[in-house]
């Protein structure tokens, strides 16, 4: 499905165990799923609203997994780049970089990164994050 700029996130659901479909644009039965649509949804929406309307898909995702105990637990973490991006970090070493200009980057969470971390006697967290474009992979619209 097109993106439409009417479109809203809580539009987005999961339809397990064969239940009736709504006018989602995202009609799937899994978070990993459900990821690759929000990507496609995401490289055909306008540069300027994609990070945003990025986030609000990944959103959507978290609520219908946390809502459904059958399907496997998802999650994700949001930093701000240092050069203006917003970097999506998964559980699993990837991450997903929407760049300033609106274009979207696959990346490894420790490679693809400079990553500063503030350590305390508790706590390890990151600081900042630089991204390493040119070790990236761009997603493309197709």
């Amino acid at each position: 499905m097109a993106y439409d700029s009417g479109t809203r996130a809580t539009d987005v659901m999961v339809f397990p165990n064969g239940a009736t479909p709504s006018r989602s644009p995202i009609l799937t039965s899994s978070g990993e799923e459900m990821f690759s649509q929000a990507i496609a949804l995401t490289l055909k929406a306008p540069p300027d609203r994609r990070a945003d309307l990025f986030e609000q898909l990944l959103q959507d995702i978290i609520a219908t997994v946390s809502a459904n105990p059958e399907m496997r637990p998802w999650q994700y973490t949001v930093h701000a780049g240092t050069d203006g991006s917003r970097v999506f970090r998964g559980g699993i070493g990837l991450c997903l970089v929407i760049d300033p200009n609106g274009r979207l980057w696959r990346a490894r969470t420790y490679e693809d990164f400079e990553t500063t971390y503030t350590i305390t006697i508790t706590s390890c967290e990151i600081a900042s994050m630089r991204p390493k474009y040119e070790q990236m992979r761009e997603y493309l619209p197709d």
